[in-house]
């Protein structure tokens, strides 16, 4: 997909440092909190991560002390000033410069809250109102505090930035994606459901109002979604690290989740190449929106192949198996 020509330049990151180390530990939490339902483990590696984060953070802190006493700048300190300004150095510009130990901070705390539940697909109002705090308070508070206990970002606005149509207009390409996504989501999403029977990993829909709670509850769970991974945590990610690195650590989250959702049997195969894609596509075209109905599109898809699944003969027309 091309870029888009109003999108905004990357930031210049190092191909590679230690810091992926605190990172990748952070981002593991994920499949031991969702894959392998440990929490033990996940509080274990969110503290590891943030413990080797703060080391890292004193050892550079050190660097830059001999630096400025031995009157040598430090190369990379200057990268990352001009990464965050865009020209000059973050503090003439008014801009904090970008912290690993408050960015893996962040992804953390909306860890431990979504890990605070359990996902499994329900459609009771209960449910529905765990659901709604629990994934609501993932992005809500990691925002609060960047934009008001951190103060990162642009004008101290916060680091987490939800850009619903910062790319501009939508190219020729981005709408053929668009029916291509439906198109694969139609061959694809029936046989992965019905053949592996992941289907039954979501409740039986008989009734109208069930229906509609299902068509609900999937298409609020694929905003935050976008919401969550693309705009929280690889927005994050990606202001320490090249972009595939940060695609890679997000999508550790992203199909965890996922997973404990009810993704499972083969359903990695779908989903790394889906939340690698959905970064990709966040990345070239700065557009939320468009971010968003990608993601609207393909649950449109898995809803009335649940409601096929689980209904034989209601839909039997729309799919071929």
């Amino acid at each position: 997909m091309p870029a888009h020509p109003d999108a905004p330049p990357a930031p210049v990151v190092a191909a590679w440092s230690w810091d992926v180390v605190p990172a990748l530990l952070v981002c593991l939490a994920a499949p031991a909190f969702f894959v392998v339902r440990v929490p033990w483990l996940g509080w274990a590696l969110l503290a590891a991560g943030l413990a080797v984060a703060v080391l890292i953070a004193r050892a550079d802190a050190g660097e830059d002390g001999r630096a400025s006493v031995s009157g040598r700048a430090d190369p990379g300190r200057e990268i990352a000033d001009r990464a965050v300004s865009g020209s000059g150095t973050a503090t003439t510009a008014g801009i904090r410069s970008p912290s690993l130990l408050r960015d893996l901070s962040l992804i953390a705390v909306g860890l431990l809250i979504v890990s605070a539940i359990p996902l499994k697909a329900e459609l009771d109002n209960l449910a529905i109102l765990r659901f709604a705090l629990a994934l609501g308070g993932a992005v809500a508070v990691p925002y609060a505090i960047s934009r008001w206990v951190y103060r990162d970002g642009v004008g101290g606005r916060g680091a987490i930035r939800f850009p619903w149509r910062g790319g501009g207009r939508w190219t020729r390409f981005q709408w053929t994606w668009l029916v291509a996504v439906l198109l694969l989501g139609w061959l694809i999403l029936p046989f992965y459901f019905i053949t592996s029977g992941v289907y039954l990993n979501w409740p039986v829909v008989d009734t109208p109002e069930l229906i509609a709670r299902l068509f609900v509850g999937v298409g609020a769970v694929g905003i935050w979604d976008a919401l969550f991974f693309i705009c929280t945590c690889l927005a994050l990610l990606r202001r320490h690290f090249p972009f595939w690195q940060a695609n890679v650590l997000q999508s550790v989250v992203f199909v965890s989740f996922l997973w404990e959702l009810g993704y499972q049997a083969w359903g990695p195969l779908l989903t790394i190449p889906f939340a690698l894609l959905q970064g990709f596509i966040f990345m070239r075209t700065r557009s939320l929106a468009y971010v968003v109905t990608v993601h609207l599109l393909f649950d449109a898809v898995v809803f009335l192949v649940l409601v096929h699944a689980h209904n034989p003969g209601l839909l039997d027309r729309l799919f071929l198996v």
